[in-house]
C-alpha cells in the first residue's frame, strides 16, 4: 500500500471511530470536503463501498467492517508511539505488557514474573483475561507475553512462540473443618467424601485431575467450577470444597490460609508457559523473563540428579 493509500485508510478509520464526517474533520483539523474526499479515494482504490451517510451520522457496510477490523490495531498502535517514545528518551524505562491466564495460581504469577519485577526501569502492566482472547492481543501486538497454562496451538497466520517455564506436581488441600468429615479414610479415597472445586473445562489442568480421579476410583462431588484460581482458592480456604494446587505452594496454604494437605497426585502436574510474538528484536524484559526460567529449569534438573527436591519454579 501506498503511501497515500494509508493516509486515505488513517481518514477512514478516524471517521468509523468518530462516527461522522463532521467530527472527524474537526478531529483531523481538515474541511469535511477533504474528509470525505479522501474517503471516496479509498473506496475507488479497493473498488468497494464502505460507508453510507446516514441523517444522524455514518452507517459502515460489511466491506466498511472488514476494513474498520484491520485499520483499528494498526493506527491505536501509532497513536501509541509518541508518548512511547516520549517515555522512553525522558528515563521512564521499558514497558513489559503481560496478559495472565485466569487459570494460573497467582502465587506461579508472581514468581514467574519476580526476575522482571526485580529489575529497576522496567514497569510492569499485567492484564488478566481468557487464554484464547490474550493469544489475540498478543497476535496484534498490544502485549510483549502472555503466561498461560499451555503452549499456543499452531496456526498458519499467528507466529507465536511458546516456552515451557516450568512445571509443578499438584496436591490437594482442604480447611480443616472439611478434612475432619472423611476422617479415617485414606487418600485419595477420602476425596469421594469431600465436596471438591475444580477449574472449569478451559483450564488444561482440569482433564488430567478428572482422568486422575477417575483412575482412581474417585466418584467426585463438585460443587463449584471457577475460571478464576484466585477465587476457586478463595472458596477452598473459607470450607467450601478441597480443591488442587501446586504443591510448592505449601508452605503458603499451610502456613498463611491455615489448610490441610490431604495428599500429593503425584501422576498430575501443570505446567506454565511463557508464549510471545516471534520479533527480530527481542523485549529485553522478556528476554529476562525466559534467562531466568531456563536457569531454574537447569537448577531444578540437578536437583533431580543429586536426588533432593524438585520443584522448578520455587526459585525463579
Amino acid at each position: 500500500m501506498t503511501r497515500y493509500k494509508l493516509r486515505h485508510l488513517h481518514y477512514f478509520w478516524v471517521v468509523a471511530t468518530e462516527g461522522s464526517m463532521s467530527a472527524a474533520a474537526r478531529r483531523l483539523g481538515v474541511a469535511v470536503q477533504t474528509v470525505s474526499a479522501q474517503v471516496r479515494e479509498l473506496e475507488r482504490d479497493l473498488g468497494f463501498t464502505l460507508l453510507r451517510l446516514r441523517a444522524r451520522g455514518i452507517e459502515l457496510t460489511p466491506a466498511g467492517r472488514a476494513a474498520l477490523e484491520l485499520a483499528e490495531p494498526m493506527f491505536q498502535l501509532a497513536e501509541r508511539l509518541p508518548q512511547a517514545v516520549a517515555q522512553a528518551a525522558a528515563g521512564e524505562g521499558a514497558v513489559l505488557r503481560v496478559g495472565i491466564a485466569d487459570s494460573l495460581p497467582k502465587l506461579v504469577v508472581r514468581q514467574l514474573l519476580q526476575p522482571v519485577c526485580a529489575e529497576s526501569g522496567t514497569r510492569l502492566v499485567g492484564l488478566e483475561g481468557e487464554f484464547d482472547d490474550l493469544l489475540a492481543e498478543l497476535a496484534l501486538h498490544r502485549l510483549d507475553i502472555v503466561l498461560g497454562d499451555r503452549p499456543a496451538p499452531a496456526h498458519p497466520s499467528l507466529k507465536l512462540q511458546s516456552r515451557l517455564l516450568g512445571h509443578a506436581q499438584v496436591a490437594w488441600y482442604a480447611a480443616p473443618a472439611l478434612a475432619r468429615q472423611a476422617d479415617g479414610l485414606a487418600f485419595p479415597q477420602m476425596l469421594g467424601q469431600l465436596p471438591l472445586l475444580l477449574p472449569t473445562t478451559h483450564a488444561a489442568l482440569r482433564a488430567r485431575l478428572d482422568d486422575w480421579l477417575s483412575r482412581h476410583g474417585v466418584r467426585a462431588r463438585v460443587v463449584g467450577e471457577f475460571e478464576d484460581s484466585a477465587l476457586l482458592s478463595s472458596f477452598g480456604q473459607a470450607g467450601m470444597g478441597a480443591f488442587a494446587a501446586p504443591d510448592w505452594l505449601a508452605p503458603q496454604l499451610l502456613r498463611e490460609a491455615g489448610l490441610l494437605r490431604l495428599g500429593l497426585s503425584s501422576e498430575v502436574s501443570e505446567s506454565f508457559y511463557a508464549i510471545a510474538a516471534r520479533r527480530r528484536v527481542e523485549h529485553p524484559a522478556v528476554r529476562r523473563l525466559l534467562e531466568a526460567a531456563a536457569q531454574a529449569q537447569a537448577a531444578s534438573a540437578q536437583r533431580t540428579a543429586d536426588g533432593s527436591s524438585t520443584e522448578p519454579l520455587g526459585r525463579l
